[in-house]
């Protein structure tokens, strides 16, 4: 199956945060074609022991997010419409949204939006909150009762699509997009002998605080750790500093949470192997899984490579696949370098 292909399988599977099952099943198929050793822990993260270089070689985990955004039912009202509460999601782009709710089946439903005829000019102004948010079913409080509780997660409608070139836009793309840069580069490093044991993470709930990530590095006692996520990817009405631009590569993270010698290495690897990247520079934290690995255990030395994305936290995000390849080979070269990076001690 080709990069686009196992994208889009990987987009379509369910896996809203604390409900990741469906996506972490799909992962940890894709991830048997390069080790045996794959299993799904207590908080839905996938975890994979790919290659053993021995006991005396260092540990490198890989990371990214199996969740996506998303919302979680909280009570079905008089005439089967629902409420909910958002997980991730951002209530200005839910009004007169498709979705489908999660219960003993799918269950297509849309967000309500008030006529513009019925609307008053001030409430034209006000961005709803999501837990003002009311969702349609068409279903009758009884029958809805039967095939759907509270605690059922609700996702976007936002269908895999091809655009024009190589961009492609779908839901989930934040970070499923990241998941399959991982296996971009496991492809690339299939049969090859590596300098470091290495273990990849697909982890649960970052969407709602980092938590599968924190629970998978402990599991995976590594020395040395590198996390991807989706990086804001320039658009219309954006500042270009704030961004990083789609088909111009990995954006490579320097920040105080961040392993300063992997991220020079990052870039030392970039310009070897005539990979575009771009520099992606945080004061403090990274708003990442990053930030709680790095802190796991007695502290593991973790690096960042962020995939320029537009539209984040939005039914309609957009990447470029060149982009995805070219994380791909960024990790390739690193692992098969790990070894070699420099330290202050």
């Amino acid at each position: 199956m080709n990069l686009e292909g196992k994208l889009r399988l990987l987009c379509e599977a369910v896996g809203v945060s604390g409900d990741e099952g469906a996506a972490c099943r799909r992962a940890a198929e894709m991830l048997r074609e390069y080790t045996d050793d794959v299993r799904v822990d207590g908080n839905l993260s996938v975890l994979a022991n790919v290659y053993d270089a021995g006991e005396d070689k260092p540990k490198l985990l890989l990371d990214a997010h199996i969740d996506e955004i998303g919302m979680i039912v909280t009570h079905i009202e008089d005439g089967g419409f629902v409420k909910v509460s958002g997980l991730g999601t951002d209530a200005r782009l839910m009004l007169a949204q498709e979705v489908v709710l999660h219960g003993e089946k799918d269950i297509p439903g849309v967000i309500l939006a008030k006529a513009p005829h019925l609307t008053k000019p001030e409430e034209r102004k006000k961005v709803p909150e999501t837990k003002e948010l009311w969702i349609d079913t068409g279903y009758q409080k009884e029958e809805l009762e039967k095939i759907l509780m509270p605690g059922d997660r609700v996702t976007m409608k936002g269908g895999f699509t091809k655009l024009q070139g190589d961009f492609v836009s779908s839901k989930a793309l934040d970070d499923r997009s990241c998941v399959a840069c991982i296996l971009a580069a496991l492809e690339e490093l299939k049969g090859e002998e590596l300098p470091v044991s290495l273990t990849v993470a697909f982890s649960s709930q970052e969407e709602v605080g980092c938590r599968g990530a924190v629970t998978a590095a402990y599991q995976a006692n590594a020395d040395m750790a590198i996390a991807l996520d989706v990086g804001f990817g320039m658009s219309p009405g954006v500042e270009k500093r704030d961004c990083g631009e789609l088909g111009k590569g990995p954006q490579i993270g320097f920040a105080p949470a961040l392993d300063r010698h992997i991220s020079k290495k990052l870039v030392e690897l970039a310009k070897a192997e005539n990979i575009p990247f771009q520099y992606d520079v945080m004061g403090s934290g990274t708003g990442t899984n990053a930030d709680g690995i790095s802190v796991s255990r007695g502290g593991v030395r973790t690096g960042l490579i962020s995939l320029p994305l537009r539209y984040m936290h939005m039914p309609i995000e957009v990447v470029r696949l060149c982009d995805i390849e070219a994380v791909g080979r960024l990790l390739a070269a690193f692992i098969r370098q790990a070894d070699q990076v420099g330290r202050d001690f």
